[in-house]
């Protein structure tokens, strides 16, 4: 059973823990800004690059997501009218994956911000996506073998790596 002492010490013990850069949300920054006023400086800015970053990644999603519906329109106009080929279809599949990289890559520019989350994770979650969306559209009439090769290895390793980081976490 604890004793009322120590419930009122743990709060006191909670703030004493904390540099000064913590006050300021920098937690990626572990030096205390009145002894490295420029390091601190530095992160300042780069933290507020980082978030220029997302607003941009964000109007190109804008206009990815506007450039899959403009493929749907044309492949779905084109002659004959309504009717999908095959070409078509790996088109705006093509296009799909592409939005679904961008906001990927969105993720990974905002998880830049927090320190708690292992950065790999999502990189590898990206890199499969990548690779996923170019096996998908991929014209296997074109391509040679040591090129599908290449890529089940890419696509391999990167399974393999996103599974260990993953059981790790």
């Amino acid at each position: 059973m604890e004793k009322p002492s120590d419930k009122q010490q743990q709060p006191e013990q909670k703030q004493a823990d904390f540099s000064p850069s913590y006050e300021h949300g920098f937690e990626g920054l572990h030096i205390d800004q009145r002894e490295e006023p420029l390091i601190h400086w530095l992160h300042v800015i780069i933290r507020l690059c980082v978030r220029a970053l997302a607003v941009l990644m964000t109007v190109v999603i804008m206009f990815s997501v506007a450039d899959v519906g403009w493929v749907l329109y044309q492949r779905i106009l084109a002659s004959p009218v309504g009717l999908l080929n095959v070409n078509d279809i790996l088109a705006s599949f093509g296009a799909f994956m592409a939005t679904l990289i961008a906001i990927e890559i969105f993720m990974n520019i905002v998880l830049y911000l927090r320190d708690d989350v292992l950065h790999v994770k999502l990189v590898l979650a990206t890199a499969l996506m990548a690779i996923a969306r170019k096996v998908i559209v991929l014209d296997y009439k074109t391509i040679d073998a040591t090129d599908i090769w290449a890529t089940a290895t890419v696509v391999f390793a990167l399974s393999i790596g996103y599974w260990l980081v993953a059981k790790k976490t």
